[in-house]
């Protein structure tokens, strides 16, 4: 929010209904170093993607440091994510198999909603999941598992399961094949990361335009008048937009996770 009323300073508050900077990118964008490791710089960015790791850390951590016959609320809660991570989808979609791939997923959905909760974090309020390279690193991480996994568990077959798809005509496997062989190799892990990324830099726009441009009418009355009451509009959207987001950054955490583990499972049974 802090780049958006930067870039706003100069808002025409008397003609415009709304203030938004002049490039968009102000708002994901911190190149400027907090300090320096040789010749490294240490942005905003790179210290909350350590924050977000150190934090999902620290989750389990004390989730789980020292179990106990009652739990506390925060260890039920722990043992309650660790549990639906487990049973709803890593065995839900893969079966008995999916058991080996728990301690990835529940990293995964962790480490992205944290991240996407850093969006309505007071003094943050930034998801690192609006950084490109965020999503598409997650994303080629999931693509590397379930290609590894797939030739694993199948050697070459999975490669012609996939190009030649027994369960479609024959007239049509070589066509079809080619799509698939697309789809799963490129397409995959480029949608997973899209699919993130999107959703979160849309929603990090819309709260910050919201809010933003509600503090800078409500602090321009004196020269406004009565079309500060705009402010106020716009500041109660954002604040609904805020709740909405929440819901939001828990989804995708959650939808990214449920496919990594289908497209692991597709790895392990590719005839399916």
């Amino acid at each position: 929010m802090v780049a958006l009323i930067l870039a706003s300073e100069e808002c025409d508050v008397v003609n415009e209904v709304i203030c938004a900077p002049t490039n968009v990118t102000e708002l994901f964008e911190y190149k400027d170093p907090i300090w320096m490791i040789g010749n490294f710089p240490i942005t905003r960015t790179i210290l909350l993607i350590f924050l977000a790791a150190l934090i999902s850390c620290l989750l389990l951590y004390f989730g789980f440091r020292k179990p106990r016959l009652v739990p506390s609320r925060f260890q039920v809660a722990m043992e309650s994510l660790v549990t639906f991570i487990r049973d709803e989808v890593a065995i839900a979609i893969m079966g008995p198999e999916g058991i080996k791939y728990v301690p990835y997923l529940l990293s995964l959905f962790i480490f992205i909603l944290v991240g996407n909760l850093f969006e309505v974090t007071p003094l943050i309020n930034f998801p690192i999941t609006s950084r490109m390279a965020i999503p598409l690193f997650l994303s080629l991480l999931t693509y590397f598992i379930f290609v590894i996994v797939g030739f694993a568990k199948n050697n070459f077959r999975y490669l012609i399961d996939i190009a030649w798809p027994k369960s479609v005509p024959i007239g049509l496997r070589w066509f079809v094949g080619l799509i698939e062989i697309f789809s799963v190799f490129f397409l995959r892990p480029l949608t997973l990361a899209v699919r993130l990324f999107a959703n979160m830099v849309a929603g990090h726009l819309m709260l910050t335009l919201l809010l933003g441009s509600g503090i800078i009418f409500i602090a321009s009355v004196g020269e406004i008048g009565a079309k500060a009451g705009l402010g106020l509009v716009w500041f109660g959207f954002g604040l609904g937009i805020y709740v909405f987001e929440i819901v939001v950054g828990v989804l995708q955490a959650y939808v990214f996770t449920l496919l990594s583990a289908v497209y692991i499972q597709s790895s392990i049974h590719p005839e399916h």
